[in-house]
This record gives structure tokens, sequence and C-alpha cells, in this order.
């Protein structure tokens, strides 16, 4: 991960990642750049097994302001073939956040509009401080939030999806908490304590415990078959308890120790 990227900033801190979105005198408005380069960052970091968490924040006073200005007027000029084009870049940006393996854990101040729903919508964990101020604001420009809304509907269901996306309103985090659209809205004060915590908590856990409980997650829901849902985890559960961390755990637990990946 020591690739030079003109949009973002990636910092390692020990076993996590912190991927920086880093226009700043932009409100880290999206463009084609950055798109392409958080795409690559995320794929990239989800194959490094010394990992343990990623965690996505924007640089200066707003986390995402959604797209960038100058980066719609180019848009506005496409046909229908480009425009698809150019959709399917950014589902595949949210798609290697979402189908990243490691936990990941978005924290979100200022301003989140548009597209940058569909970057935190897609972390595992959101955290928010509470005068954020959020909008699905495609409407107002006689548009619907398309590219992201699988990503959001998966936060926020149906009825919550209507209302925020149908009036396209701004609302601050508490709100957010409401709709599920975030984990925790908090102070700024708070804001540090809180992501250290998820963080203490995720490195205390087995590492491939988390990623196979993030991926079993995604199989359950997926499922149209309950039974053979059920089948599958008992055999899941099978396989991991003879695991070799599933050895280690359970020793650890009985011998009243810290397990060998506890740090």
């Amino acid at each position: 991960m020591d690739k030079q990227y003109k949009t973002i900033i990636i910092d390692r801190q020990n076993s996590v990642v912190i991927v920086m979105l880093n226009r700043p005198e932009l409100h880290n408005a999206m463009n084609d750049t950055m798109i392409a380069e958080l795409t690559a960052a995320f794929t990239e970091i989800s194959k490094d097994e010394s990992v343990r968490g990623v965690v996505l924040r924007g640089k200066g006073k707003s986390f995402c302001a959604g797209a960038d200005l100058n980066y719609m007027k180019g848009i506005a000029g496409f046909g229908f073939e480009e425009n698809v084009k150019d959709g399917k870049k950014l589902a595949a940006l949210f798609r290697a956040i979402y189908d990243c393996p490691l936990p990941t854990v978005a924290v979100v101040h200022g301003a989140a509009f548009g597209g940058a729903n569909g970057l935190l919508a897609a972390c595992d964990i959101v955290i928010a401080e509470e005068n954020t101020t959020f909008a699905f604001s495609e409407v107002k420009i006689g548009i619907a939030p398309a590219t992201i809304s699988p990503f959001v509907i998966k936060r926020i269901g149906e009825f919550g999806a209507k209302e925020l996306m149908m009036t396209g309103k701004r609302f601050k985090g508490p709100e957010a908490e409401k709709w599920h659209l975030v984990n925790r809205s908090v102070p700024e004060e708070k804001l540090e304590e809180t992501l250290q915590g998820y963080i203490k908590q995720f490195l205390t856990s087995a590492p491939e415990a988390v990623k196979v409980t993030k991926n079993m997650i995604g199989e359950v829901i997926a499922s149209d078959d309950f039974d053979e849902t059920i089948n599958s985890m008992a055999h899941l559960i099978a396989t991991l308890r003879a695991s070799d961390e599933g050895q280690e755990g359970m020793s650890a637990f009985l011998e009243k120790r810290k397990a060998k990946w506890v740090k």
C-alpha cells in the first residue's frame, strides 16, 4: 500500500488502515479520479492479510459533499451508454467497500450529500458527528439516488428510504441514527473515543472469525432456503470449532487467559 494517490491518503496505524478522502478545499466531492482511486485502494486493502480493519473518513470540514461540480458538468452531456458506464464505475466503488472482507468503519462529519451516503452505507459501521448534515438531494435536481440505493436501502429499509429519498430533505445525525443510516450519532468530542471503542472490539476478536462472520451474515441474508441455511451454518460452526483460531479461543477462555490475537 505504498502507492501514491491524488485524491485520497492511505495511513496505516499498526493493523488498521485509514482511508482519508483528500479534497478538503472541495469538501471531498467525488470525481472520476477519486472514484477510481478509492476502488483501487479498497481492492488492494482487501487482499492484505495483515490488516485487521479499515476506517473511511474525510479530511477538512466535511466527510463528502457528493459529486464534484465539474464532474457533474461533464456527465450532463453524456449519452445513455456513457451514463450506464459511469454508473457502473460508481457502483463498483460501493461494491468494493461492501465486499471488503475486513470490518469497515465510516467516520462522518460536516456533510454527507448524495453519493457520500453510498460510501458510508457500504461500510459495516458508521459513526457520525451529531451536527453532520445528510441529504439524498438527487430529487432536487431531477434525478434519483439510483446507484447508491441498493446499499442505502439495505441499511434503512423501504419506508425510511421513501421518506428520505423522495423528500430529499436535509437531516442531522440523530435522525440518521433513527433511520439506521448510521450506527451512532455522537457529539464531536466523543467521535474519536467512539471510533477507538469499535477498533478495540475488532482487535480483541479473532481476525479470521471476524471475516467469516461478516461473510456469514451476507450468506444468511442472501439465502432464500431457510432449511439449507440452517444446515450450512451447522457445518460452519463445526469447521470453526476445529480451526486453529477456534481451538485457541476456546483454550484461552477455559484457561482464563488472553487469546494470542489480543495485543
